[in-house]
């Protein structure tokens, strides 16, 4: 069965999802033209939308329908610290624990010479210049634990000049409620070598 130029045009631009193939794409393509013809013009109407509205937060980075996000604008938010992030997608999971009262800087990627994406590409001119300002004190470094992330994570390090700002990484380690016996040697390395100090009461 040969698909018609439209239908192969719309299972083609499916493909550009992460972790859809061309089976996928042909699924989602037929499924949306055979029965949820409403909900496929609701959802061409919505990303139409999304892509036309949402840009990019002008101090942070991340995805915004406004020239400066609600993160940014926050009073209660401690500007001093700034969380540097790999994606928009970071920045949702550590806000979803709740434990993180600072700001961000998104650098939407890490680099990777090899892929043409170098240090302007990922804002860092802009990360540097915000920096230059003053008004931070701590920097935490959490780009993914991969080697183009730990690179990501050195060269800003290494680009910070100022003696007065605090630059520290995130802890990679046996996850809460993990066994030793399935976790992996590289996890095992980390977090022996981020491991702390006990404080013990002494009453």
């Amino acid at each position: 069965m040969s698909f018609s130029p439209l239908l192969l045009q719309l299972i083609n631009a499916l493909r550009c999802l992460p972790g859809v193939g061309p089976k996928s794409a042909q699924r989602m393509a037929l499924h949306l033209l055979e029965r949820d013809r409403d909900n496929a013009r609701q959802l061409a109407e919505s990303l139409l939308l999304a892509v036309e509205k949402i840009g990019e937060c002008e101090k942070c980075r991340t995805l915004s329908e406004t020239p400066v996000c609600e993160i940014c604008t926050d009073v209660n938010r401690d500007n001093s610290v700034v969380c540097v992030l790999e994606s928009p997608v970071d920045l949702l999971a550590i806000e979803q624990s709740g434990g993180f009262g600072g700001v961000y800087f998104v650098l939407k990627g890490h680099l990777s010479p090899i892929d043409g994406v170098g240090p302007e590409d990922l804002g860092i001119p802009q990360l540097l210049e915000r920096i230059d300002q003053g008004e931070v004190k701590e920097l935490i470094l959490a780009t993914n634990p991969t080697v183009e992330g730990e690179a990501t994570a050195h060269y800003i390090s290494a680009q910070i000049e100022r003696e007065d700002i605090r630059i520290t990484r995130i802890a990679h380690g046996v996850p809460v409620g993990g066994e030793l016996e399935f976790v992996d040697g590289g996890t095992l390395a980390h977090a022996l070598a981020g491991r702390r100090v006990i404080v013990r009461d002494k009453a």
